[in-house]
């Protein structure tokens, strides 16, 4: 017999994927360039041209055996120790080789994280706007994920929400800064205020609550943003980081789980982590990827398209009278819709070939998410059809 849970899930598939089908189908009629897809947050730029010439290099004089074979089940000890150094020099956290884990990206990590502090039953509580997948990632270990009401001013934390849905189930706080969908980044306020409730609750609960910070878009901060490191604010932090965005490489699956030095169990907690591979089949990420990364840690691919992008529709929508929250980084953008129901007012958008993707199971109703990850020559020539669609449907 077949499991009922996964069957189930058929019916509730990702929209973000759904309309990006949607619009690979649309290009095979109108040609895609004329597509407007701002649903799928895949990165639009080359990966830097030293990773290029750093796996070549490796393909072409390196041992094949220690290119392609299994990894330790931990990383590869080199990888763990250039990454710990990297992390040193620039957040000031003594972090070593035996803080860090490797792991297929982002989604990887976090499969560790959520495992390693909380069981069944147990609560993480994340604040919306969140990334929808979380509730698969959370629901199928068996915890319970629990969603905090967006604060729509600015999308910073909601704290009286909060505060009221702390309870002594709760054993992680989930935060994703900058933010996927609204781009978002958490001030140092906000950060330090969250350590704070934190460290009171876990006196009062008398057990350890943890914070995971996804933080694939890290690197993706527009000028003048201040983008603080999490693991800087509170001990118990354990920092989930992919490569996928920072040197566009979101097809070869790697990233680690960093945990914090002065989290009193951070090493055995990195060496459990070897153990839940075993069970989840998480296990040894792609060895020349490893290593291939380890040769551009400090560096990015050309990152500053997304800001262009972000400034020419952050301007279009405030002069077509949108309210919408400036981003700090990430290339996605959060408006409110000019309807209530984000679903029709997207539906309607498809009319322009506009692929919007609604803001409910971003946790937040009446808003959109548009991945500016795309051509800026393609961004200026979507305008036009958003300018249309606000006239003819709205106006």
């Amino acid at each position: 017999m077949i499991v009922e849970k996964y069957k189930a899930m058929l019916s509730d598939k990702s929209v973000i994927r759904q309309l990006s089908e949607f619009a690979t189908e649309r290009g095979k009629e109108i040609g895609y360039e004329n597509v407007y897809d701002y649903s799928l947050g895949n990165p639009s730029v080359p990966v830097p041209q030293e990773f290029t010439d750093a796996m070549a290099d490796m393909l072409k004089n390196r041992n094949p055996m220690e290119l392609h074979g299994y990894s330790p089940s931990l990383g590869i000890t080199s990888v763990r120790e250039r990454i710990a150094a990297s992390l040193k020099e620039r957040f000031g956290i003594p972090y070593t080789r035996d803080h860090i884990f490797m792991a297929s990206g982002a989604a990887g990590a976090l499969a560790h994280a959520f495992r390693l502090v909380t069981e069944p039953g147990d609560e993480i509580l994340t604040f919306a706007p969140f990334f929808p997948e979380y509730h698969p990632y959370v629901d199928l270990t068996g915890a319970v994920l629990k969603v905090v009401p967006a604060d729509t001013q600015n999308f910073q934390i909601h704290f009286e929400a909060f505060e009221s849905m702390l309870n002594e189930k709760t054993m992680a706080v989930l935060i994703n800064t900058p933010n996927n969908p609204s781009g978002t980044v958490y001030s140092a306020a906000t950060l330090q205020r969250l350590s704070d409730v934190l460290r009171e609750k876990q006196k009062q609960y008398g057990h350890a609550i943890y914070l995971i910070s996804d933080e694939p878009y890290r690197e993706i901060v527009f000028e003048g943003v201040d983008a603080p490191c999490v693991s800087s604010f509170y001990d118990h932090t354990i920092m989930c980081y992919s490569f996928s965005k920072s040197l566009s490489l979101p097809g070869e699956r790697i990233g680690y789980v960093a945990v914090n030095p002065a989290c009193g169990e951070a090493e055995v907690m990195i060496n459990m982590c070897g153990q839940i591979s075993r069970g989840i089949g998480h296990n040894c990420p792609p060895s020349m990827i490893q290593l291939g990364v380890a040769e551009v840690l400090d560096q990015t691919a050309d990152l500053s398209v997304y800001e262009t992008n972000m400034k020419l529709l952050y301007e279009v929508l405030q002069e077509l009278g949108f309210t919408v929250v400036k981003p700090g980084g990430t290339f996605y953008i959060f408006p409110k819709a000019l309807e209530e129901d984000a679903k029709v007012f997207c539906e309607k958008a498809l009319k322009y070939d506009l692929i919007l993707v609604p803001g409910d199971t971003f946790g937040c109703p009446g808003f959109f998410r548009m991945a500016y990850c795309i051509d800026t020559d393609k961004v200026r020539r979507s305008l036009d059809a958003l300018r249309r669609f606000v006239k003819e449907e709205y106006r």
